[in-house]
Protein backbone atom coordinates (compact mmCIF):
# COMPACT_ATOMS: atom_id res chain seq x y z
CA UNK A 1 0.00 0.00 0.00
CA UNK A 2 1.35 3.33 -0.71
CA UNK A 3 2.34 5.61 2.42
CA UNK A 4 2.26 9.40 3.26
CA UNK A 5 4.66 10.03 6.10
CA UNK A 6 3.03 13.50 8.06
CA UNK A 7 5.97 14.69 10.16
CA UNK A 8 4.99 17.28 12.64
CA UNK A 9 7.84 19.10 14.71
CA UNK A 10 6.02 21.46 16.32
CA UNK A 11 5.32 20.63 20.17
CA UNK A 12 2.01 23.09 20.82
CA UNK A 13 -0.09 20.16 19.59
CA UNK A 14 -3.01 21.41 18.66
CA UNK A 15 -2.40 25.10 19.17
CA UNK A 16 0.43 25.00 16.65
CA UNK A 17 -0.21 26.74 13.10
CA UNK A 18 1.81 24.47 11.10
CA UNK A 19 -0.14 21.36 12.15
CA UNK A 20 -3.16 23.08 11.26
CA UNK A 21 -2.34 24.16 7.84
CA UNK A 22 -0.71 20.51 7.67
CA UNK A 23 -3.63 18.74 9.10
CA UNK A 24 -5.56 20.06 6.44
CA UNK A 25 -3.24 19.03 3.55
CA UNK A 26 -3.36 15.48 4.93
CA UNK A 27 -7.07 15.57 5.37
CA UNK A 28 -7.65 16.41 1.64
CA UNK A 29 -5.17 14.38 0.34
CA UNK A 30 -6.67 11.16 2.21
CA UNK A 31 -10.48 12.17 1.29
CA UNK A 32 -8.57 12.43 -2.73
CA UNK A 33 -6.73 8.88 -2.10
CA UNK A 34 -8.74 6.78 0.61
CA UNK A 35 -6.39 3.73 -0.78
CA UNK A 36 -2.74 5.75 0.66
CA UNK A 37 -1.59 5.05 4.47
CA UNK A 38 -1.31 8.49 6.59
CA UNK A 39 1.66 7.45 8.87
CA UNK A 40 1.69 10.24 11.61
CA UNK A 41 4.78 10.99 12.84
CA UNK A 42 4.78 13.38 15.78
CA UNK A 43 8.47 14.01 16.63
CA UNK A 44 7.83 14.99 20.22
CA UNK A 45 5.77 11.81 21.31
CA UNK A 46 7.82 9.27 19.57
CA UNK A 47 10.89 7.79 21.88
CA UNK A 48 13.58 9.35 18.95
CA UNK A 49 17.22 6.94 20.18
CA UNK A 50 19.86 9.64 21.02
CA UNK A 51 22.39 9.27 18.04
CA UNK A 52 25.33 9.38 19.64
CA UNK A 53 29.09 8.38 19.51
CA UNK A 54 27.95 4.58 19.35
CA UNK A 55 25.42 4.89 16.61
CA UNK A 56 28.09 7.52 15.11
CA UNK A 57 30.89 4.77 15.11
CA UNK A 58 28.51 2.41 13.13
CA UNK A 59 27.80 4.54 10.76
CA UNK A 60 31.00 4.87 10.16
CA UNK A 61 31.72 1.15 10.04
CA UNK A 62 28.93 0.82 7.21
CA UNK A 63 30.45 3.97 5.61
CA UNK A 64 33.73 2.53 5.46
CA UNK A 65 31.96 -0.88 4.30
CA UNK A 66 33.12 -2.53 7.28
CA UNK A 67 31.84 -5.36 9.17
CA UNK A 68 30.13 -4.22 12.43
CA UNK A 69 30.03 -6.16 15.91
CA UNK A 70 27.08 -7.27 18.07
CA UNK A 71 27.24 -3.87 20.10
CA UNK A 72 27.39 -2.46 16.76
CA UNK A 73 24.72 -3.97 14.96
CA UNK A 74 22.36 -3.50 18.08
CA UNK A 75 23.00 0.12 17.68
CA UNK A 76 22.63 0.16 14.04
CA UNK A 77 19.14 -1.52 13.87
CA UNK A 78 17.76 1.70 16.38
CA UNK A 79 18.91 3.45 13.29
CA UNK A 80 17.60 1.21 10.80
CA UNK A 81 14.24 0.94 12.92
CA UNK A 82 13.08 4.63 12.46
CA UNK A 83 15.11 4.83 8.65
CA UNK A 84 12.64 2.49 7.66
CA UNK A 85 9.47 4.37 8.90
CA UNK A 86 10.78 7.31 6.72
CA UNK A 87 12.30 5.43 3.31
CA UNK A 88 9.31 3.14 3.38
CA UNK A 89 7.03 6.13 2.49
CA UNK A 90 5.70 7.23 -0.87
CA UNK A 91 5.12 10.63 -0.30
CA UNK A 92 5.93 13.22 2.88
CA UNK A 93 4.56 16.45 4.47
CA UNK A 94 6.33 18.22 7.07
CA UNK A 95 4.90 21.04 9.21
CA UNK A 96 7.62 22.85 10.84
CA UNK A 97 7.61 25.95 12.62
CA UNK A 98 10.78 28.56 12.12
CA UNK A 99 13.07 27.97 15.38
CA UNK A 100 16.02 31.06 15.76
CA UNK A 101 15.93 31.02 11.66
CA UNK A 102 16.13 27.20 11.23
CA UNK A 103 13.82 24.38 12.77
CA UNK A 104 12.88 22.49 15.32
CA UNK A 105 15.50 20.37 16.84
CA UNK A 106 13.38 17.35 17.25
CA UNK A 107 13.65 17.41 13.37
CA UNK A 108 17.23 18.20 13.17
CA UNK A 109 17.59 14.83 15.62
CA UNK A 110 15.05 12.78 13.03
CA UNK A 111 17.24 14.00 9.96
CA UNK A 112 20.14 12.96 12.01
CA UNK A 113 18.68 9.87 12.36
CA UNK A 114 17.40 8.84 9.19
CA UNK A 115 20.28 10.36 6.78
CA UNK A 116 22.48 7.46 6.81
CA UNK A 117 25.16 5.69 4.23
CA UNK A 118 23.24 3.25 1.74
CA UNK A 119 19.53 4.14 3.22
CA UNK A 120 19.38 7.79 2.00
CA UNK A 121 22.35 8.10 0.27
CA UNK A 122 25.69 7.02 -1.21
CA UNK A 123 29.25 8.66 -1.08
CA UNK A 124 31.86 7.89 -4.08
CA UNK A 125 35.46 9.88 -4.39
CA UNK A 126 34.44 10.18 -8.02
CA UNK A 127 30.43 11.64 -7.33
CA UNK A 128 30.49 12.52 -3.95
CA UNK A 129 27.11 11.80 -2.72
CA UNK A 130 24.31 10.91 -4.36
CA UNK A 131 20.69 10.36 -2.96
CA UNK A 132 18.87 7.07 -3.01
CA UNK A 133 15.27 7.60 -2.60
CA UNK A 134 13.54 7.97 -6.30
CA UNK A 135 10.04 8.53 -6.93
CA UNK A 136 9.41 10.73 -4.07
CA UNK A 137 7.39 13.77 -3.42
CA UNK A 138 7.62 16.22 -0.29
CA UNK A 139 5.14 19.07 0.88
CA UNK A 140 6.99 21.49 3.50
CA UNK A 141 4.23 23.50 5.60
CA UNK A 142 6.25 25.99 7.13
CA UNK A 143 5.58 28.92 9.72
CA UNK A 144 7.47 31.88 10.97
CA UNK A 145 6.72 34.36 13.71
CA UNK A 146 8.70 37.34 12.09
CA UNK A 147 10.66 35.95 9.57
CA UNK A 148 9.08 36.09 5.49
CA UNK A 149 10.36 36.72 2.39
CA UNK A 150 9.24 40.01 1.33
CA UNK A 151 11.01 41.27 4.94
CA UNK A 152 14.80 42.46 5.17
CA UNK A 153 16.84 40.12 6.21
CA UNK A 154 18.66 39.60 8.28
CA UNK A 155 16.25 42.37 10.33
CA UNK A 156 13.66 39.97 10.83
CA UNK A 157 15.10 36.35 10.17
CA UNK A 158 17.45 34.66 7.92
CA UNK A 159 15.83 31.26 5.91
CA UNK A 160 17.92 28.32 7.04
CA UNK A 161 14.61 26.54 7.85
CA UNK A 162 13.35 25.89 3.82
CA UNK A 163 16.36 25.78 2.68
CA UNK A 164 17.55 23.49 5.01
CA UNK A 165 15.30 20.90 4.33
CA UNK A 166 14.82 21.32 0.41
CA UNK A 167 18.99 20.69 0.97
CA UNK A 168 18.59 17.74 2.64
CA UNK A 169 15.61 16.09 0.52
CA UNK A 170 17.63 16.66 -2.63
CA UNK A 171 21.11 14.92 -0.85
CA UNK A 172 18.21 11.70 -0.67
CA UNK A 173 17.12 12.04 -4.14
CA UNK A 174 13.77 13.50 -3.29
CA UNK A 175 13.98 16.41 -6.03
CA UNK A 176 10.21 17.27 -6.36
CA UNK A 177 9.44 19.46 -3.26
CA UNK A 178 6.79 22.33 -2.70
CA UNK A 179 5.83 24.39 -0.03
CA UNK A 180 2.64 26.23 2.01
CA UNK A 181 3.55 29.20 3.55
CA UNK A 182 1.97 31.08 6.99
CA UNK A 183 4.52 33.42 7.06
CA UNK A 184 5.11 35.85 9.30
CA UNK A 185 2.39 34.48 11.77
CA UNK A 186 3.08 37.55 14.40
CA UNK A 187 4.06 40.57 12.15
CA UNK A 188 0.97 40.94 9.76
CA UNK A 189 -2.17 42.73 9.95
CA UNK A 190 -4.49 40.27 8.76
CA UNK A 191 -3.91 37.36 10.67
CA UNK A 192 -6.67 35.58 10.48
CA UNK A 193 -6.96 36.11 6.54
CA UNK A 194 -3.00 34.82 6.24
CA UNK A 195 -3.77 31.82 8.08
CA UNK A 196 -6.97 31.09 5.58
CA UNK A 197 -5.22 31.62 2.55
CA UNK A 198 -2.29 29.07 3.69
CA UNK A 199 -4.90 26.39 4.38
CA UNK A 200 -6.36 27.11 1.07
CA UNK A 201 -3.07 26.75 -0.58
CA UNK A 202 -2.72 23.70 1.06
CA UNK A 203 -6.27 22.20 -0.34
CA UNK A 204 -4.84 23.51 -3.61
CA UNK A 205 -1.70 21.45 -3.50
CA UNK A 206 -3.62 18.61 -2.08
CA UNK A 207 -5.75 18.14 -4.78
CA UNK A 208 -3.29 18.80 -7.11
CA UNK A 209 -1.32 16.10 -5.59
CA UNK A 210 -4.18 13.59 -5.13
CA UNK A 211 -4.65 12.98 -8.95
CA UNK A 212 -2.09 10.19 -8.83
Amino acid sequence: MAKLLFVIASPRGDESKSTQVANTYVATFRELNPGFDVDILDLWKENLPAFDGDKNAAKLKVLLGQDLNAAQKTHWDEVLEVADRFISADRYVFSAPMWNDGIPYRLKQFIDIVHQPGITYRLSPENGYSGLLQNKHATLVLTSGAYAGHFPSPNFGTDHQSTYLRSWLNLTGVSEVEEVLFQPTFLTADREGDFARAKSRAVELAKKHGRI
